[in-house]
């Protein structure tokens, strides 16, 4: 009796989808070849810590490893790690790698993630001038905040806010130049924004709305000395922190021929247009049941359900997609959870105050709750994400009124 060759499944990135695939191929006994590569050296790893605890150097960099990398390989999983994917041919079914060498695929799937998103002003390129992405990033970061030193970050946003919160507290002089009106304004709403913008400058954060950077300045031995904004002024710093977003990882997938829409588009199976490859995580554009349009989240809870999904259609199940999603994000000693997408809604309801120790607000469009956002309140999160995924509607009345019961809305 012959036995047939094992199919190659080959996933392309080192973050949280892919371990979670990995993970989930483990639990569903996946009965093919797996090989994950990575350029980074490490096993896959979650990335929210990197911004917040890791940074504060309240835990160490095994800590961040989604699992050991024995854990895989002892399962027979293969992890190629330091080595850059170049190239894929569709047609010989193969990936060229910076190694020089090339590995068959029987399936792919795409874990690129993504990239920050660069600043292109005068002094750029000066020393001192971080991002914030990966492990080696936060190191970097990390061995320069000393008490006394002034740390500027451009960007309001999710990332920034974290870092100023652990910057702070090391006795570091902060600044965050945020070029919109208000703190997180993508992501949430003005109650939330001017929340945080209290709770920052009460930390000693000195925060400064509608204020665009056009450059740097730069000191002695070519490292940063400040930043130029748009009004003329500047800004003194010693390390500089730019956090303005991030770009879906969609170059491979480009010079493969795969549609690609602001991220690789997949289906809610997370099938991309060629039926042996498939992408997940923040580098994707996908069809989620629960919304009526593509959406591409970077999300740690996109990056997990899309990879169980994956597993799923890997193992020739159908299982699709259609999670409301969720994000949280700590500062100080606040916890800040959400769920859904706000931007659409046309009212909003707050249940508490922002003076209490935990509140929330709730997003309604066309009288059903779109989104959530709570903070230190995680009973408003939970019900929350049923009333989203219900798209139920509820009254403004028995939103706001605490007498009445969060769990009895559902």
């Amino acid at each position: 009796m012959v036995n047939k060759k094992k199919d190659t499944t080959v996933i392309v990135g080192g973050g949280h989808a892919a371990g979670t695939l990995l993970t989930a191929l483990l639990q569903k006994k996946y009965q093919h070849e797996v090989v994950l590569v990575s350029d980074e050296p490490h096993p896959p790893y979650q990335r929210p810590p990197l911004s917040k605890s890791y940074l504060a150097g309240e835990v160490d960099q095994s800590s961040l490893y989604l699992k050991p990398r024995s854990v895989y390989e002892n399962a027979g999983q293969q992890l190629r790690l330091g080595v850059r994917v170049e190239g894929i041919d569709r047609y010989a079914k193969s990936i060229k790698l910076s190694d020089q060498s090339t590995l068959k695929y029987d399936r792919l799937v795409l874990a690129t993630g993504s990239h920050v998103r660069r600043l292109k002003a005068p002094g750029s390129d000066l020393k001192g001038i971080h991002y914030l992405h990966d492990i080696a990033d936060t190191d970097a970061l990390r061995n320069q905040l000393v008490p006394g030193k002034r740390l500027v970050i451009v960007g309001g946003g999710y990332i920034g806010l974290e870092v100023a919160a652990s910057a702070i507290k090391k006795g570091v002089n902060v600044t965050v130049l945020e070029a919109a009106e208000r703190l997180m304004q993508r992501v949430t709403g003005p109650e939330m924004s001017t929340f945080f913008y209290a709770k920052h400058t009460a930390a000693g954060v000195d925060v400064r709305l509608g204020t665009a950077v056009t450059g740097f300045e730069a000191g002695d031995k070519g490292r940063v000395a400040g930043v130029t904004l748009a009004d003329g002024g500047n800004v003194p710093a010693d390390i500089v922190l730019v956090s303005i977003g991030v770009i879906p990882e969609t170059t491979l997938a480009e010079n493969a021929g795969l549609l690609c829409d602001d991220g690789i588009v997949v289906d809610e199976f997370t099938r991309t247009d060629d039926r042996d490859i498939l992408a997940i995580g923040d580098c994707t554009r996908h069809r989620n049941l629960f919304f009526e349009k593509m959406q591409r989240l970077e999300s740690v809870a996109n990056a997990v359900d899309q990879a169980r999904t994956a597993a799923a259609t890997l193992m020739g199940e159908e299982m699709p997609y259609d999670s409301a999603p969720w994000f949280w994000s700590n500062q100080y000693d606040v916890r800040l959870q959400m769920v859904g997408l706000s931007q659409n809604h046309d009212q909003r309801v707050l249940r508490g105050t922002t003076n209490d120790k935990g509140f929330a607000v709730f997003y309604l469009l066309e009288g059903s709750v779109i989104a959530v956002d709570a903070v230190n309140l995680p009973i408003a999160f939970m019900v929350g994400k049923q009333l989203v995924q219900q798209r139920k509607s509820v009254s403004a009345d028995a939103l706001s009124n605490r007498d009445i019961e969060l769990k009895s809305l559902i």
